[in-house]
């Protein structure tokens, strides 16, 4: 069996780093944090029985503005909507900034 060498410099390198080198990182972070928080809306409306109707009004917004916050593939979301959102349903939103590993 032949070992294959790894690229110098790449060994140990995370998928994060590559994103980052990518310029991708940002926009796969704030699809992935869309994807969350749209599921635990959905179970959070789930486990009170609450329909997407119902979730509107509690909102006060329409149906067509709920599916897009719920859609996991659309990050294009603004904060005052997730944090109607999570009140809705008897939650919080909440945010905080992380230092990034250099």
């Amino acid at each position: 069996m032949t070992k294959t060498k790894e690229p110098k410099g790449k060994i140990g390198s995370r998928f994060d780093d590559f994103l980052r080198e990518e310029g991708l990182y940002a926009e796969a972070q704030a699809v992935a944090i869309k994807r969350v928080l749209a599921w635990q809306l959905t179970e959070a409306m789930k486990k009170q029985k609450l329909t997407k109707s119902a979730m509107a009004k509690r909102m006060a917004t329409s149906r067509s503005q709920l599916d897009r916050l719920l859609d996991p593939e659309n990050a294009d979301v603004q904060l005052d909507t997730l944090a109607r959102a999570a009140s809705a349903v008897n939650c919080e939103l909440q945010m905080h900034l992380t230092n990034v590993r250099k």
